[in-house]
């Protein structure tokens, strides 16, 4: 998979499209449905560093630091301490990343 593609661009998690594939996540540039629920975001950028942004306890969203990296299964995406997460992007178009 080709990360070039999707570096620089926030991805927002479109949840009314998710699959039995994975959580669908868009351009945040796109038409992005308006949402009570906090919605989750992902950036990616070049030097291997992102961000993942979740509903904090106001439910404003809140950016904690990340890296990523290519693996055999996708794009790893791993933030650190407490809440430590680990993301795989299994798949991405220009217009969609699928993440499990």
């Amino acid at each position: 998979m080709d990360a070039s593609a999707i570096v620089g661009i926030r991805w927002v998690h479109v949840y009314e499209e998710d699959t039995k594939d994975g959580a669908v996540y868009r351009p945040d540039t796109g038409p992005v449905p308006l949402s009570r629920r906090p919605r989750e975001a992902l950036t990616l950028r070049a030097d291997g560093s992102a961000t993942v942004e979740t509903g904090g306890p106001d439910d404003r969203s809140q950016g904690r630091p990340a890296q990523w990296s290519a693996t055999p299964d996708g794009i790893t995406v791993q933030t650190g301490g407490q809440r430590a997460q680990v993301l795989t992007i299994t798949r991405a178009t220009a217009d969609s990343l699928i993440v499990r």
